[in-house]
Order: structure tokens, then C-alpha cells, then sequence
């Protein structure tokens, strides 16, 4: 065989490899769409976080994002299946096709990113690392720390690893005791197993609003150690399903960055704003480079919120987590929220 065809029939070979996983992965859209139902990932890390309510439904911020996907694939919120996970297995589900999306409070890093055949689809949260200790310990900054046992979820997590680092590079008396689930961390803690706990911020608050006897009888450090930027995560053997959950996401910041809320979606309809139509769909064309109809972002809006409605639902100040926007206001709130242009 000459050098020139066996070069040629190598090269078909190849590429024809290449496109095996692809074919065979089929997808995630039209799996959901023959389904019915989205299945999402999620954690119980607290109330207005991710949690069962009182009449046994998966509530709080993360799960929302699960329901504003179905809205836009399916047509309803409700169209969502729950598929309760836990630190050491969320990835692996995701991998193993047990569930479409994870949206729970999962860091973004370099190594997750590129080397976990998984990919981000966006921020929901930009958060940090933070330490909460019993007030009994007499501290109230991490400057203040000596000797102590700090609660932590299992090795290999961002939290345990930051925590490692923090301590070698402080050289201080801190030691880590470590758990594999996130009730079983809060739970020690909570029972003076360890003097502080540490992990991200968002979720302390959230577990000393609804698991702490006496949410006084605890201080929040000021200090944060590290960036945690949260959000959904997919599987990286489908573009057209990343780009669906990611622009889902986009669609409820610019959702109020343009004032269309929840409450006056059919009224912003008649908007003379060419971003609003696009977004709304009056003007058609996002929808189909998606594989959506034109609906898809008006639903999503209509049915679970823009991102500020689904913030102050879970988390703001009128619910038991009390938070400000900080950096999660809009960027043109001195915050990081910024949707890319809709054209």
C-alpha cells in the first residue's frame, strides 16, 4: 500500500473513531424530551439552599435551576425527577447517565473542568470558603485560632483541600477531621465533635438556620479562604445539552437586567426592546439554534422567576437565610451577574 492511500485510510479510520462516542452518546434533549422528565442532581445541604419541604418536595435555590431547565425542555417546571446525591458519588451519576444535570453546590476548578468529563455550564453563585465555630471556643476570626478540630467533608473535596492548604500555609494547630457525607459532617459538629466546621459560606448559613439548636450559640468568621464559584454541571459529550443549560441560566440574568419578571412576562411581550422580543421569543430565532422552540426562555421566566426572583424566594432578605446579593447582584449593582447579549 502506498504511503499517500495509507496515510488517507489511516486518517478516515481515525476520524471515524472519533465520531464512535459521539454517535453512541446520543442526544441529551431528545432523551429527556421521549422521557418526560428531567433528571436532576441535587444535595440536601439546607433550607432555602436544597432541601425537602414540609410537603415532601426537593425546594430551595439549586433545585429551582432543575425546574427552570425542564421549563425550557419540557414545558413544565413539574417535569423534573429529584435524584438525591452525595459528595462522593454526584459526579459519577452525572458520568454514568443516572441523571442529565447536577445543580447543587458543586465548585468550578481547573481539574474538575478538564479532567472529570464534566464541564460547567455557569455560575450560579459566586461564593467562598468560610469557618463557623461554637462561640464557647472564644474565638471570633481565624487569627484567633489555635488548637482546634475543624469538621470537613471527605478527602478530596475543594473544602478539604483548601482547609490542607490553609493549615500548611498558616503552620497553624488545626486539624481536620473528615466525613463522606454532609450530615454526617454538620451532624458531628453540631454535637462538639469539633470546634468549627468549615465549607462554603452559602451553606453555613444555611445549616445554622435550619439545623442549629440555637443559631446564636455559633459565630461566622469574616474570613474567606477561597473562591467557590457554584453551579450546574453536565456531562462534556453534548454540546447542544450545555449549551441549552447554560443559556438557561443567561435567560433568567438577562431576564432582570430587562425587568421581565415572573409577573409581567405576557405585558413585556408588546416591549419595543430588541432584546426582550429575542428573549420572549415575539422576535424567533434563539429558540431554534438551541433545538427549542421560541417559548423556551418565557416559560422559564413565567414559571420559576428571573434570577433576582428566584434569589430573594430562597435566599433573601425576608427569608430565614437573610442574605444580600453581594457579588451575585448585577453588574450594574456592583455585582458579577452579566448575561451575554441575546442576538
Amino acid at each position: 500500500m502506498g504511503r499517500r492511500l495509507y496515510s488517507l485510510v489511516a486518517g478516515c479510520l481515525l476520524s471515524w473513531l472519533l465520531c464512535i462516542p459521539l454517535a453512541w452518546a446520543g442526544s441529551t434533549l431528545d432523551a429527556v424530551q421521549k422521557r418526560g422528565f428531567l433528571q436532576c442532581g441535587v444535595a440536601e445541604v439546607g433550607v432555602g439552599l436544597s432541601y425537602v419541604n414540609e410537603a415532601g418536595d426537593w425546594a430551595g435555590f439549586f433545585p429551582d435551576y432543575c425546574r427552570a431547565v425542564a421549563a425550557a425542555t419540557l414545558g413544565s417546571a413539574e417535569a423534573v425527577d429529584f435524584v438525591l446525591t452525595e459528595v462522593g458519588n454526584r459526579f459519577e451519576f452525572l458520568r454514568s447517565n443516572t441523571i442529565d444535570l447536577l445543580s447543587s453546590n458543586s465548585t468550578w476548578t481547573l481539574r474538575r473542568d478538564s479532567g472529570l468529563g464534566i464541564d460547567w455550564a455557569g455560575v450560579l453563585y459566586y461564593d467562598g470558603q468560610g469557618f463557623v465555630a461554637h462561640k464557647s471556643l472564644g474565638v471570633g476570626s481565624l487569627g484567633e485560632v489555635g488548637a482546634a478540630m475543624v469538621c470537613v467533608t471527605a478527602a478530596g473535596t475543594t473544602t478539604e483541600k483548601n482547609l490542607s492548604e490553609y493549615i500548611r500555609l498558616k503552620n497553624t494547630k488545626m486539624k481536620a477531621m473528615t466525613f463522606q457525607s454532609i450530615e454526617g459532617r454538620d451532624g458531628a459538629f453540631l454535637r462538639r465533635r469539633c470546634d468549627m466546621l468549615t465549607t462554603d459560606r452559602l451553606v453555613i448559613v444555611g445549616m445554622l438556620s435550619s439545623r442549629a439548636p440555637n443559631p446564636d450559640d455559633y459565630v461566622l468568621f469574616p474570613e474567606v479562604i477561597s473562591k467557590e464559584p457554584l453551579g450546574p454541571v453536565v456531562r462534556d459529550d453534548d454540546p447542544q445539552w450545555f449549551d441549552i443549560v447554560k443559556w438557561v441560566i443567561y435567560a433568567t440574568v438577562a431576564a432582570e437586567e430587562k425587568g421581565v419578571t415572573s409577573a409581567n412576562v405576557a405585558t413585556m411581550r408588546g416591549s419595543e426592546d430588541p432584546e426582550v422580543r429575542r428573549l420572549l421569543g415575539v422576535d424567533p430565532g434563539l429558540g431554534e439554534t438551541l433545538g427549542l422552540d421560541e417559548a423556551w426562555a418565557a416559560r422559564v421566566i413565567e414559571q420559576v422567576g428571573n434570577y433576582g426572583e428566584i434569589f430573594e424566594r430562597n435566599l433573601g432578605k425576608n427569608t430565614p437565610l437573610g442574605l444580600e446579593r453581594g457579588l451575585n447582584a448585577l453588574w450594574t449593582e456592583g455585582g458579577l451577574m452579566y448575561a451575554p447579549p441575546l442576538r
